[in-house]
């Protein structure tokens, strides 16, 4: 089949599933009792609300290490332990709850996962110590990996198209706000272990009353219980488009990961002191610039922006090491800007590479597993920076050494990406 008929094949699929979703769903859940729920572009913007929140929560701790290490006085290795173990939670999460949704619904998960997030932010603001962190972060992660499954099929079951964007934008706000946020409430404002968690808890409290308020995307399906054994299991028709895209998410992902974790000691190390606003820059910087990307090349071929995001994540990479190298911030932020580009594109590429191929009862399965792979990426390589730190070269040696080892997985992944493009031709 020619490339033409192919994408004519996808986009058809696309609109007969947003039709079969706007259409025949709504048709079924009107029947059932309660009375109007939400439904349609309203929910949408809900669900992809719920998701900034839950990435936004998740780098809300960033700016706060500094704070952690003087008071409870641990190392740098205890940093990216705490910022591993919620990579791990969302890891075991996404492939024992990951399915969930698929089978008892979207709106139960998310109204589940979004209480437990308001007990962790409890959790987080009464933290007297590294047990209480690696606790709560714990806790959010399996909430996190629970929901991200959900919130993203949930938003495709309203609308292919936007659902796709809302998928590969919403955890790029998410992150970049959150770390922001917090960093300037650290700065500027009193109580500051303390005053962020508070407003994330009335945040999740607010969205769990509109998702109880929301209308089921999705038609129960039997299997729940079987849903909840780990297994690493692709509908036949998408193998090759996970191929192709796992390693560009892995890749993307490690460099987020080493922002998430050690930019702001990055940005002291080129500030000569604390700069808690400037760290949490960082990642707002790459994550908002990732956004961006994803608005701008949102009308390009997927295959061609995973190629352009893992072509020029090495760029990125290149910049933020030699800025490191002669001691220039503002040279840091110009190469975090490159890689945030890079991973925006090479998200994006690879959400709408596998998404369109899967029917609504696989999509949070799927999503799941997409996840998986990043958060390998987002939280292993970290914590191996750690040990590096206190048992190698230091802070500025072993994120040289990351960043050579992300430019290798990059190449890896590129070289990958042209042979999958080549055989598909």
């Amino acid at each position: 089949m020619s490339r033409a008929m192919t994408l004519g094949a996808t986009q058809a699929s696309q609109s007969v599933r947003s039709s079969e979703i706007d259409g025949g769903l709504d048709a079924g859940t009107r029947s059932k009792p309660g009375g109007k729920r939400l439904s349609g572009t309203p929910v949408l913007y809900l669900l992809a609300s719920v998701f900034v929140s839950l990435l936004g929560s998740s780098s809300a701790p960033t700016p706060l290490y500094a704070l952690y290490q003087a008071r409870w006085g641990f190392s740098p290795i205890t940093t990216t332990i705490v910022f591993g173990v919620y990579a791990l939670s969302v890891l075991m999460s996404l492939l024992t709850l990951g399915k969930l949704s698929d089978h008892v619904g979207r709106r139960p998960v998310l109204l589940v996962t979004l209480l437990i997030q308001v007990a962790t932010m409890v959790v987080f603001a009464t933290a007297d110590g590294v047990p209480s962190l690696l606790f709560a972060r714990v806790i959010q992660g399996v909430a996190t990996g629970a929901a991200i499954g959900a919130v993203g099929a949930g938003m495709l079951d309203i609308d292919a198209r936007r659902g796709q964007l809302a998928n590969a934008v919403s955890p790029t706000i998410g992150t970049g706000t959150g770390a922001l946020v917090s960093a300037l409430l650290v700065r500027y404002l009193p109580a500051p272990t303390h005053l962020v968690y508070f407003l994330l808890l009335a945040v999740f409290a607010l969205q769990a009353i509109g998702v109880a308020l929301m209308r089921e995307t999705v038609t129960s399906a039997p299997g729940a219980l079987a849903s909840l054994r780990p297994e690493i299991k692709l509908p036949r028709e998408v193998g090759a488009h996970v191929l192709a895209a796992a390693p560009v998410l892995f890749a993307g992902w490690a460099l987020a990961g080493l922002y998430g974790a050690l930019g702001p000691a990055l940005v002291a190390t080129l500030t000569g002191g604390n700069a808690e606003v400037l760290g949490g820059l960082s990642v707002f910087v790459l994550a908002g610039v990732a956004g961006v990307a994803v608005a701008v090349l949102r009308n390009t071929q997927p295959r061609t922006m995973m190629l352009i995001g893992i072509g020029s994540l090495p760029v990125g990479v290149v910049i933020t090491l030699i800025a490191l190298a002669v001691v220039s911030l503002p040279l840091f932020f110009v190469g975090t800007a490159v890689a945030g580009a890079a991973f925006g594109a090479g998200f994006q590429g690879s959400i709408r590479t596998v998404v369109p191929q899967v029917t609504p009862h696989e999509r949070a399965g799927v999503l799941s597993l997409l996840y998986v792979v990043s958060y390998l990426g987002f939280g292993v390589p970290v914590v191996a920076a750690g040990f590096l730190i206190v048992h190698g070269a230091g802070l500025l040696g072993a994120t040289r050494d990351y960043g050579v080892a992300v430019i290798v997985l990059a190449a890896v992944a590129l070289l990958a990406l042209m042979r999958a493009r080549r055989a598909a031709r």
